[in-house]
């Protein structure tokens, strides 16, 4: 009597996401599609779509694009459920110029490119600590930029308004400007008064002046939330020297709840864009500052390294070695951030 044995068909899942509708693909082991169909982006669609592909084998893996967009929700779910998410990149341009664009396109592609390990990076967790401080900083960056631009325009109203009032004005810092033009005061309406340009242009700087008020006070409202959070989340970033609040969130921020997903220090200066990429030709050997990856995460290594030019030591001296070898500032300042995020990739994966 001979006894029969099925073994289960492997399959690989990749998924193209949009805002209301994710559009889901399965391949077998050798690449050959089986299947492709939309779920809604609700709670119940991403049931509808593991079941889906638990349907046609098991799940090796699923590769899903934007996992810190539009596919946010659905990896958090795939994650619950035991399932390997890998962040696949959106196809470039020539891909898809050879190939056309559909959602069906991009989702077979999405999964032949975790099977051929093309695509192989882990996704953010994004559910601890650290998402909070994301969240947070997305208030604290938009006002930075409005009391900024605030603060621009009531400096350009001041230059190229009524000459009394620009006179009246002139040769105060921006904390007496600012106090000064939240008192002006206009006692005529502007279709009463003789001289409505200067009633008008007092009126625009007084609301000027009080929405960087409003705004200066949320600053600080939201610094007060994230101080303790950052520290309680990374108190070891804090104590690394030049790091303060903002720039030990953005790292955190840059590097996730799962910071173990980092392989290594070198794929980390990788993401942060510090890692110099090979700029030789015939008999120049250089390299030149990679300007790819997290820029907001490369900004924070260099206010770490400017902040140690000016006030450590042990940095002093090895800039002015470097100097006498005859590198410029610029390139001091790379070989300071390569060795910055080997130090703070250290720190974040300790």
């Amino acid at each position: 009597m001979t006894s029969m044995t099925s073994t289960r068909r492997v399959v690989t899942v990749g998924v193209d996401t949009h805002s209301d509708v994710h559009h889901a693909a399965v391949i077998d082991e050798v690449g050959r599609p089986l299947a492709d169909a939309g779920f809604p982006t609700t709670p119940a669609g991403y049931r509808q779509l593991l079941a889906w592909a638990g349907g046609h084998g098991e799940i090796a893996a699923v590769g899903v694009e934007g996992t810190g967009a539009y596919g946010a929700g659905l990896a958090r779910h795939l994650r619950a459920a035991g399932q390997l998410v890998i962040e696949v990149d959106r196809p470039d341009r020539k891909t898809r110029r050879q190939r056309g664009k559909s959602d069906p396109i991009d989702a077979y592609a999405a999964a032949a490119a975790v099977l051929s390990g093309a695509a192989a990076g882990t996704p953010k967790t994004r559910d601890g600590r650290v998402e909070a401080i994301r969240t947070l900083r997305v208030a604290r960056r938009s006002a930075i930029k409005g009391r900024t631009q605030a603060i621009n325009q009531l400096k350009a109203l001041v230059l190229t308004g009524p000459a009394e009032l620009r006179q009246a004005l002139a040769g105060r810092s921006t904390r007496e400007l600012l106090t000064t033009c939240r008192r002006l005061r206009v006692t005529e309406r502007l279709t009463e008064t003789a001289d409505p340009i200067t009633a008008a242009a007092k009126l625009t700087l007084r609301r000027l002046a009080r929405r960087i008020a409003i705004l200066t006070d949320e600053l600080d409202e939201l610094d007060a939330e994230l101080r303790p959070l950052v520290t309680l989340t990374a108190p070891a970033l804090i104590d690394v020297y030049g790091v303060g609040t903002e720039v030990a969130a953005q790292l955190l921020v840059t590097a996730g709840d799962n910071p173990d997903r980092l392989r290594s220090e070198a794929a980390f200066a990788q993401l942060c864009g510090t890692a110099p990429l090979p700029a030789s030709s015939g008999r120049t050997i250089r390299h030149r500052l990679n300007r790819g990856g997290d820029r907001h995460a490369n900004y924070a290594l260099h206010i770490i390294a400017l902040v140690r030019l000016s006030a450590h030591e042990p940095t002093q001296n090895y800039a002015a070695r470097r100097r006498a070898e005859g590198l410029s500032n610029l390139e001091i300042i790379r070989c300071l951030k390569r060795y910055i995020a080997r130090e703070i990739h250290h720190v974040l994966t300790a």
